[in-house]
């Protein structure tokens, strides 16, 4: 059986930025109420004149992540993207990367996990590889959240949070097994599913009945219990991590890189206070960039690497918690 192995990384953010100022000629709220609460300073939010759109960031930087590979379009054997916002109800993104980079007629798989997205494209990715189905897997998390949000005081206990853009990488065979994908770890609990959720449309509910409501049925917007989410997100989070150590006999301090979600600014100090990691341990950007959810790590793991925070040799950890609930981790050595 095979190892798998990151051997390429890319990222795209609109230009457009964002500022919590901004937000605060939208509706009701301040610089210092969304950082007391989240973190975020900022974030990047689609001009709709540009064009882009999930599937074209998605693919944006899929081309950085194959060029860093030093591979072409045509090395790559399978797609797995992962969104909670495509472009199209169906199909999914995955078969739009696969012609807008013009590639040969390879599959393509949608990953609709929401904040977990992308740890679980990655560890679908990791088995297809381990197995020796393929060499080359391209695997994407892209987000177009602002074209769907309330942005009015209603709405500002989620539009606040959510920010746009999209992170790839090329997952390849490795003959080393103490290098790459160490191993990953994958949990739900559907019960919780109505915390945190956009309910319509569906086919349960479909757009004649919500625009009969004559906008009274607003199901169409993100819905989310912030604080119920809160608490499970941290106890879910230190668990996923703990598994993914115990499972390859590491312990905490030998953590070089976390890698969490980033959803909540508050939710990662908690964690790195809990497993009691420095600054230069875990890596940070909602900051910049609000929450990208599919997107999020994967942005971030990139980010960290073009910053020369990962080397060759480290022990990376990538967590995350979100929707369904689903939650996640993958452990890396780089």
């Amino acid at each position: 059986m095979y190892n798998s192995k990151i051997i390429g990384l890319g990222k795209y953010v609109p230009d457009n930025v964002v500022t919590n100022d901004d937000l605060s000629k939208m509706m009701d709220t301040s610089d210092a109420w969304i950082q007391e609460r989240t973190g975020i300073k900022e974030r990047r939010w689609i001009d709709k004149s540009t064009g882009d759109t999930s599937a074209v960031m998605g693919a944006k930087a899929a081309k950085i992540a194959i060029d860093r590979a030093g591979l072409t379009k045509d090395d790559i054997d399978f797609i797995v993207f992962a969104t909670l916002s495509p472009d199209y109800y169906f199909p999914g993104c995955g078969v739009q990367i696969q012609d807008m980079l013009d590639m040969p007629t390879v599959g393509a798989l949608d990953v609709r996990n929401q904040c977990s997205g992308f740890v679980y494209a990655l560890s679908v990715a990791d088995q297809f590889i381990k197995t020796g189905m393929y060499k080359n897997i391209l695997v994407i998390g892209a987000e177009y959240h602002s074209n769907g949000l309330d942005k009015t005081t209603r709405g500002r206990g989620v539009t606040v949070i959510f920010g746009d853009g999209a992170g790839a990488c090329v997952l390849s065979r490795e003959e080393d097994s103490n290098k790459g994908i160490l191993s990953t770890h994958l949990h739900s609990e559907g019960k919780y599913a109505e915390k945190l959720m956009v309910a319509s449309p569906s086919i349960a509910h479909w757009v004649p009945e919500i625009l009969e409501s004559k906008n009274e049925d607003l199901s169409y917007f993100p819905y989310m219990d912030g604080t119920f989410v809160f608490k499970h997100a941290v106890i879910r989070f230190s668990e996923v991590i703990m598994e993914a150590l115990e499972k390859n006999g590491l312990a905490q301090e030998d953590i070089d890189m976390l890698i969490p979600h980033q959803a909540n600014l508050r939710i990662a100090q908690y964690i790195q206070k809990k497993f009691g990691l420095n600054d230069s341990q875990v890596f940070n950007n909602i900051m910049k960039y609000g929450n990208t959810t599919a997107a999020s790590v994967i942005i971030a793991l990139t980010e960290a690497w073009e910053e020369g925070e990962i080397k060759e040799g480290d022990i990376v950890v990538l967590a995350a918690f979100g929707s369904g609930f689903t939650w996640g981790s993958a452990i890396i050595r780089w």
